[in-house]
């Protein structure tokens, strides 16, 4: 046998079989179990690995595939992340504007309520139209603000309910509205339309109705307005009967340039020219503010046309007036009426039997009511029979301003008109019929007229239809 020296036997494979011992060489890393790691070099070398390497191996592997695993995860989650925010954003944001269109309390939560708010864009701090027109809105008992909203775009004062919602629930008042009547515009925003409904409304105004009937002369109307404060136990007007009729009576001069159409005098009233109707007025209006309505009244039934007399007609606007107030008070059907201005027109004419006067009674009862109303206090007026029959003859003496409105004893027409006509007689004082040359007329009791071309015939009836 052949020693060779310094060596160990080889294995089959041509390696030297080692032999355990303590002893290593010098510069050999040792393992935990004491052998040189010059085997783990042996092993990696013959494709060999013992179990605790690949248990050590197998351990190290797993624990990196999970970590890369999750960061997968993560930025894959947060791609999604920036795909809803920017291109799904608008259907992310529709889908929740539906969800809190059906569930309204939904817009409490934050970022509901930022998905909405985004989703309404202009509409909801935007008007939904310019028309500034008031509008009344009535809030029901147990109304809130869903059930408002929609009352509030089938109105036409609201663009889009949700916005109406989102505001009320922002400011917590839900179901804070009162029930009641409110004021709201097209031209609120709907912050706006929410702060209108959450004011109180304020109480209804107490309007006084002052009806002025048609054929009132001036005083007639100051009596009216001294009646008022008593009528049905309404607080009534807090105007004076006297302050009016110093006004109607004494025009100033603001007051004629305000209506240049007016065509008084020099020292003229506003009789004829105080149009009748029904006027609200409030409690504490004042003369000017009636006298403004009623001449707003006249200029608006009779038109400016009417007022432009041809010349053909012989008479000026005034005396037409004049006409038609008499004629106001003489018949008693419009169909009549032309015929009677036309025996007034005949009778103007000094050539016929009637010499010029018109010998009208509507007239002599202005005289006397004129005299018997400077007696009396406007308190007095309240009670006064206007237009009444003479219980007497009127005096001898009497002021010259006065008797020149009785057309008995003066020739034509009076001064000025004894009260406000009506359009139809208005219309015909314009045309007068005249055919047929009547100079006298009678009220028959049945209501109808009766005309005569002479006073024989006027005789006869008075005696066949009583007078």
């Amino acid at each position: 046998m052949t020693i060779r020296r310094g060596g160990n036997p080889r294995d089959d494979d041509g390696f030297a079989t080692e032999r355990p011992s303590m002893a290593h060489r010098p510069g050999e890393a040792v393992d935990d179990t004491g052998t040189s790691s010059s085997a783990g070099i042996r092993a990696r070398r013959s494709g060999t690995v013992s179990s605790s390497e690949l248990a050590r191996r197998r351990g190290g592997g797993t624990g990196g595939g999970l970590l890369r695993f999750a960061a997968f995860l993560l930025v894959a989650a947060g791609l999604v992340l920036v795909v809803l925010a920017t291109v799904g954003r608008p259907i992310v944001r529709g889908f929740v504007a539906g969800m809190a269109g059906e569930n309204p309390s939904a817009l409490g939560i934050g970022f509901v309520a930022d998905m909405v708010r985004e989703d309404l864009g202009p509409a909801l701090t935007e008007p939904a139209g310019s028309d500034a027109t008031d509008v009344t809105f009535v809030v029901q008992p147990g109304d809130t603000a869903v059930t408002i909203a929609d009352r509030l775009v089938a109105t036409g004062v609201l663009r889009n309910a949700q916005a109406f919602v989102l505001v009320s629930v922002e400011r917590r008042v839900t179901t804070s509205y009162q029930a009641g009547s409110f004021v709201v515009r097209q031209t609120m925003t709907p912050d706006q339309l929410a702060t209108a409904l959450l004011t109180p409304p304020p109480p209804p105004v107490a309007y006084v109705t002052l009806s002025i009937r048609t054929g009132l002369r001036l005083e007639q109307i100051a009596a009216l307005i001294e009646a008022k404060p008593a009528d049905r136990g309404i607080a009534g007007l807090t105007m004076s009967a006297q302050a009016f009729l110093d006004l109607v009576r004494s025009p100033p001069a603001s007051l004629l340039r305000d209506y240049p159409w007016l065509q008084i005098p020099k020292g003229g009233t506003l009789e004829g020219y105080l149009a009748a109707g029904d006027y609200q007025l409030l409690p504490d209006s004042t003369p000017d503010d009636l006298v403004r309505m009623m001449l707003d009244q006249f200029i608006t039934s009779v038109g400016p046309a009417r007022m432009k007399v041809p010349a053909s007609r012989g008479l000026t606007w005034t005396q037409v007036l004049t006409m038609a107030s008499i004629v106001e008070q003489e018949a008693r059907l419009d169909s009549e009426k032309p015929k009677i201005a036309g025996v007034l027109q005949n009778r103007i004419n000094p050539h016929t039997e009637a010499a010029g006067f018109l010998g009208s009674d509507p007239t002599v009862l202005y005289v006397n009511d004129t005299l018997q109303l400077a007696r009396l206090p406007i308190a007095k007026w309240v009670s006064y029979v206007f237009w009444a029959p003479l219980q007497a003859p009127l005096p001898a003496s009497i002021p010259a301003a006065i008797a020149a409105y009785n057309t008995y004893t003066t020739k034509g027409l009076p001064p000025g008109p004894i009260c406000t006509p009506t359009v139809t007689s208005i219309d015909a004082a314009l045309n007068p019929d005249t055919r047929g040359g009547y100079l006298f007329f009678l009220a028959k009791k049945d209501g109808t007229t009766v005309f005569a071309r002479t006073y024989a015939e006027h005789l006869a009836n008075i005696a066949k239809y009583g007078n």
